[in-house]
């Protein structure tokens, strides 16, 4: 969780402490995974957790501004993407169709990948790939995150 600036922040918006709880157990599974032991994994092994806690705490606040019951208020839900609680970037793309599922930025960009010009791997549809083909992000860990698998 985003260190929260009494001097020179705001109060939160009214609605904020009934999700501080899950926000705060976001947190502290972050910071397990920050301080995890990295022996014995590769070295872009050792981010998953952190791109996956990430993606979670996102999808739960994404959740709760677009979700059926529209559980937050947009002032709050405005004032969480600002404090850093959720990808902004990340649920604008959520937004889009095809990107319904991404798992993370770095998937979608061309410069990062194996092969020039093309996204990750994760970002085919299952239905294209080989049977039994096992495929995992190298960035993030993701086995696949595109809207049609």
């Amino acid at each position: 969780m985003p260190k929260i600036r009494t001097s020179r922040t705001k109060r939160p918006p009214e609605g904020f402490e009934e999700i501080e709880g899950i926000l705060d157990e976001f947190a502290k599974k972050m910071r397990d995974a920050e301080n995890e032991s990295h022996e014995g994994k590769r070295k872009a092994e050792s981010s998953w957790p952190i791109f996956q806690i990430a993606h979670q705490r996102s999808r739960y606040i994404y959740d709760l501004f677009y979700g059926r019951e529209e559980a937050i208020s947009r002032p709050l839900y405005e004032w969480l993407l600002k404090q850093g609680y959720a990808d902004a970037n990340l649920i604008a793309k959520w937004k889009k169709q095809g990107y319904e599922k991404l798992c993370c930025l770095r998937c979608i960009q061309t410069r990062d990948s194996n092969y020039q010009g093309s996204t990750c791997i994760c970002r085919v549809p299952k239905a294209q790939l080989k049977s039994g083909t096992i495929v995992e992000c190298v960035h993030c860990g993701c086995r696949g995150c595109s809207s049609d698998s």
